[in-house]
């Protein structure tokens, strides 16, 4: 029997990801409804896509029975109302990044999921995909020797975007950004948390993040390099450094379909869409998608990739890079 999909925001993301859903089995996945604010924006983003059944507001797909897992791609500062919403209506969750606007609202949230045994993931794509699960095979099978160093990069011009420098929306490098590089940083050194972070980094007028640096320094002389840059576009690839060798995860780094093993190079074909994606090699998103699956059917309330844990390391960790430079939301100052 088919996962019955409710998609969760007519946005750019939720586009690609209904994109990335139709590469796999119709036997398997059906989106079945869309929901937005505008009722015409779901009905457009319905036609185009041949859902069903289109709501011009949340609580109604909240409330449709035939939706048996909800995806959520509003933009920041909705992902934990509107996830509390859908868990509060006895819907499982796969919630965009990043999870929240900061940890005491994700701790909400997977309370919420616990006490009402609902499934609820970030939908953290990039550690799904062929070229991060290369990059853990490797290291695992101690190619590389011991890691000691892990460096990412990802900037691009993207500052005049709303939802990058307005404020009331979440916006700001770190959290659209640095989120990739905080998870790749986890993906290598977790479930281990860093013992501590020096972040540096330039606000605009609007008390958004344009760009950050940060060190975190691990157990065992581990050390992660990081950056974020929302004005220009930066050597968007990541490093692995360990005693035996070096892996390189080519650009862009969180869709990439290129792993550098010492001198040996991996490639990854992706499918093709029905139409092209917004975002790059975001057709990947079927990873995440098709393990969603897999954990609802095994009745499974949170993943065994992107745990809980992970992602509540890397809501923490954000918090204290956007509190080094002095960024600062409403979500920050009151309680969930």
């Amino acid at each position: 029997m088919a996962t019955k999909w409710g998609i969760l925001s007519a946005s750019k993301i939720a586009h690609d990801f209904v994109l990335a859903l139709e590469t796999l089995s119709t036997e398997d996945h059906k989106v079945v409804a869309v929901a937005a604010k505008d009722k015409f924006r779901a009905k457009v983003f319905a036609d185009d896509h041949g859902i069903p059944t289109y709501y011009g507001s949340y609580e109604e797909l909240g409330n449709d029975s035939n939706v048996d897992v909800v995806y959520i791609g509003a933009l920041n500062h909705q992902h934990y109302s509107l996830t509390k919403l859908m868990l509060e209506s006895g819907k499982p969750v796969l919630c965009e990044k990043p999870f929240c606007i900061n940890a005491k609202q994700l701790d909400v949230l997977i309370k919420l999921s616990k006490d009402k045994r609902l499934f609820l993931m970030e939908a953290m794509w990039s550690r799904f995909t062929p070229a991060y699960q290369k990059v853990l095979e490797e290291i695992q099978n101690g190619t590389i020797g011991t890691v000691l160093n892990v460096q990412a990069n990802l900037g691009k011009p993207l500052s005049s975007i709303e939802r990058i420098w307005k404020k009331d929306v979440g916006g700001g490098s770190t959290l659209d950004l640095g989120v990739y590089t905080v998870h790749f940083v986890d993906t290598i050194f977790g479930p281990s948390k860093p013992e501590s972070v020096a972040c540096k980094g330039t606000l605009n007028s609007h008390g958004t993040d344009e760009n950050i640096s940060a060190v975190l320094k691990y157990p065992e002389g581990k050390i992660a390099v990081i950056s974020t840059h929302t004005k220009v576009n930066m050597d968007n690839s990541a490093y692995v450094y360990g005693t035996k060798g070096t892996i390189k995860i080519h650009d862009p780094f969180h869709a990439s379909v290129k792993v550098t093993v010492n001198a040996t190079d991996y490639t990854f074909i992706q499918p093709n869409t029905r139409k092209p994606t917004l975002f790059p090699s975001s057709v990947q998103l079927r990873y995440e998608i098709e393990h969603v699956r897999q954990c609802l059917m095994k009745s499974l309330i949170e993943s065994p990739v992107v745990t809980l844990n992970n992602s509540c390391t890397v809501q923490e960790i954000m918090d204290q890079l956007r509190e080094q430079i002095g960024v600062q939301f409403e979500e920050d100052e009151t309680s969930p």
